[in-house]
């Protein structure tokens, strides 16, 4: 009798799972970068020069035409008093976005000149203006900034402080962190050990090297005023009614919507949301390049 055979085990070999390579997502973000530019390009073409190529008045009311959906006569429709939309959209476009870089720019300059001031010199100043912003960024910036534009209704001033006073604690803890990072660094100690004064050395060495995240901070903020300023608007306490801006034809919009005029909300509110996503990605991809990554 022959033997009986002795089966041996079978080893499984593990499988290695075959993945595809990821594609990098540098690509991924420098193309989302510039479809944001190119989109913020035709936005800014479009609210500069149809106001200057099309003759028709936005203020100008025509009732034969009231409530006509787009054409080619009327791209966007007109509204309930006859107006032109795509005028209309062009102009409040124009207009928001106007009031969003000049709050931008004074609460980036107010930002800076607070966080510089308390990070260098530190001590009672850095307790007092920081106390100062905790006490501003505890009030709701919504409900400050309605107080506000209430007390003063329909003036461009008022909405410009309004909005300047609560987006300035922001910028300012930022620079403040980055120049208490500088305070202590080889170059800020050799300037004042060469005699130069603090108002020099924050001139010439401090507001340089925190430039870049202030810009930063300030294009990031700029959705914001954007959403802000609209809120004002639609709620009727911001810019006069006759003034086209994002938030008084949402609010305009809201009795059309009724009657099935969806043109008169899907167009402002396309371009308001287009408008702020393309500058928020602009901003986080600005941010990527000053912190060293490549588009």
């Amino acid at each position: 009798m022959s033997e009986p055979r002795i089966a041996r085990p079978r080893i499984a070999r593990p499988r290695i799972a075959r993945r595809g390579i990821p594609r990098p997502r540098i690509r991924r973000r420098g193309a989302s970068v510039r479809l944001a530019a190119v989109t913020l390009a035709l936005l800014g073409a479009f609210a500069l020069l149809t106001p200057l190529l099309i003759p028709h008045d936005s203020r100008i009311v025509d009732f034969a035409v009231a409530g006509h959906a787009p054409s080619w006569e009327h791209l966007f429709g007109t509204d309930s008093q006859g107006r032109d939309l795509f005028v209309r959209v062009a102009i409040a476009l124009r207009l928001s976005i106007a009031i969003a870089l000049v709050v931008a720019l004074v609460a980036s300059a107010a930002g800076v000149i607070v966080g510089v001031v308390a990070g260098y010199l530190g001590g009672a100043v850095d307790q007092l203006l920081m106390r100062f912003a905790d006490t501003v960024n505890a009030l709701p910036h919504l409900v400050l900034g309605l107080v506000i534009v209430a007390m003063f209704r329909g003036e461009v001033l008022a909405i410009v402080v309004a909005m300047v006073i609560t987006h300035w604690v922001t910028i300012a803890r930022i620079v403040r962190a980055q120049t208490l990072a500088l305070r202590h660094s080889n170059l800020v100690a050799s300037a004042w050990l060469s005699g130069m004064s603090r108002p020099r050395i924050i001139a010439i060495h401090l507001l340089p090297a925190v430039a870049g995240q202030a810009v930063i901070s300030a294009l990031l903020t700029v959705p914001h005023i954007v959403w802000h300023e609209s809120t004002f608007s639609f709620l009727g306490i911001g810019l006069p009614p006759h003034e086209p801006s994002l938030g008084t034809l949402l609010s305009d919009a809201q009795a059309g919507i009724l009657l099935g005029q969806w043109w008169l909300l899907v167009f402002p509110a396309g371009a308001l949301v287009l408008v702020t996503l393309a500058i928020g990605v602009l901003g986080q991809g600005f941010a990527r390049r000053i912190n060293g990554e490549t588009l």
